[in-house]
C-alpha cells in the first residue's frame, strides 16, 4: 500500500466530518454581502475541490489552485461524476500561491482551511498577498482565514489523537506540536497509522506542518502593503470579535 498514492482519500476520510457545506455557506454570503455582482472565484490552496465544488452549485465559475498533483487528481476525479453543466464551471491549477501567474483576474479570490498560515516566513506571506491583488479585479473581494495569534498563545496547543475509518483502511492520527515563539511559528508533527482492513498491513506516515500564527498589526501591515483595505475581521463561522479563545478568524478584504 503505497501511503502517498492514497494521500487524497485519506484527506478526505480524515476531514469528512468537515461542515463543507455550512462554511461554503458562510463564505457565500460573506461574498454577496461585500460584492454581489462576483461571478468568478480563484481559489488558492483548493486541496481535493470540495469549496470549489459546492461554490459552483450556487452559480460561480471556480477555479482552484494547488501545490498536490494528487490533491488535483482527486478534484478532477470528482468533476467527471458532476452533470456537465456543473463541471463546466470548475477548473484547476497545480502551482504555488507564492508564484503562480494565471494571466487572468477574478470577482473574487479565497484561501480557506488555514492556507495562509502555511506561508511560515515574511518573505512569503508577502509573495502570496501579491499573488492575491495581482489576480483580483478591482473592487473585488479576497477573503482569507489564518492561525490567529492571541488565542494560539492563550490556548496553546496540545497533543491531540483522531481515529477514523472507511471500508478499506482505518487510520489513527497523533499530533504533537512544538512552539517557536520568536518565530511565531507552531510544528504540527503528525505520526499517522494507515491499516489495510484487507490484508492487515500497516503503513507509518511521518509530517511536518510549520504553521504561522497571525496577528492583526502584521496583516493591517501586509495588505496595506500589498494595496489591500481590510473590510472586516471576525471569528470564523460564529462571526465573534476575535479574541483570546478564537483560533481561527478571517478577513475580509477589497481590493
Amino acid at each position: 500500500m503505497n501511503v502517498f498514492g492514497n494521500y487524497a482519500r485519506y484527506y478526505n476520510l480524515l476531514y469528512r466530518d468537515k461542515d463543507y457545506a455550512g462554511e461554503v455557506q458562510f463564505i457565500h454570503q460573506l461574498i454577496q454581502t461585500h460584492e454581489p455582482n462576483t461571478q468568478s472565484i480563484l481559489e488558492l490552496g483548493c486541496g481535493t475541490g470540495t469549496h470549489a465544488q459546492l461554490l459552483a452549485k450556487e452559480g460561480y465559475d471556480v477555479h482552484g489552485v494547488d501545490l498536490s498533483a494528487e490533491m488535483l487528481q482527486q478534484a478532477r476525479d470528482r468533476m467527471t461524476q458532476l452533470p456537465q453543466e456543473l463541471a463546466s464551471k470548475l477548473t484547476f491549477s497545480q502551482g504555488d500561491i507564492r508564484t503562480i501567474h494565471l494571466e487572468r483576474q477574478f470577482d473574487a479570490i479565497i484561501s480557506l482551511f488555514h492556507v495562509f498560515s502555511y506561508q511560515t516566513t515574511n518573505e512569503d506571506l508577502q509573495a502570496a498577498f501579491a499573488t492575491a491583488r495581482r489576480h483580483l479585479k478591482p473592487g473585488g473581494v479576497f477573503i482569507f482565514d489564518c492561525w490567529y495569534g492571541p488565542a494560539v498563545l492563550c490556548d496553546r496547543p496540545s497533543t491531540r489523537v483522531k481515529r477514523l475509518e472507511d471500508e478499506e483502511i482505518s487510520i489513527t492520527r497523533i499530533a504533537e506540536s512544538v512552539m517557536h515563539p520568536n518565530q511565531n511559528l507552531v510544528d504540527v508533527n503528525y505520526q499517522v497509522f494507515i491499516k489495510d482492513k484487507n490484508t492487515g498491513a500497516v503503513e507509518e506516515l511521518q509530517e511536518t506542518h510549520p504553521m504561522r500564527y497571525l496577528f492583526n498589526p502584521e496583516i493591517d501591515w501586509l495588505l496595506k502593503e500589498s494595496d489591500f483595505k481590510l473590510l472586516e475581521n471576525r471569528e470564523w463561522m460564529s462571526n465573534r470579535e476575535p479574541g483570546f479563545d478564537t483560533w481561527g478568524v478571517y478577513f475580509v478584504c477589497l481590493g
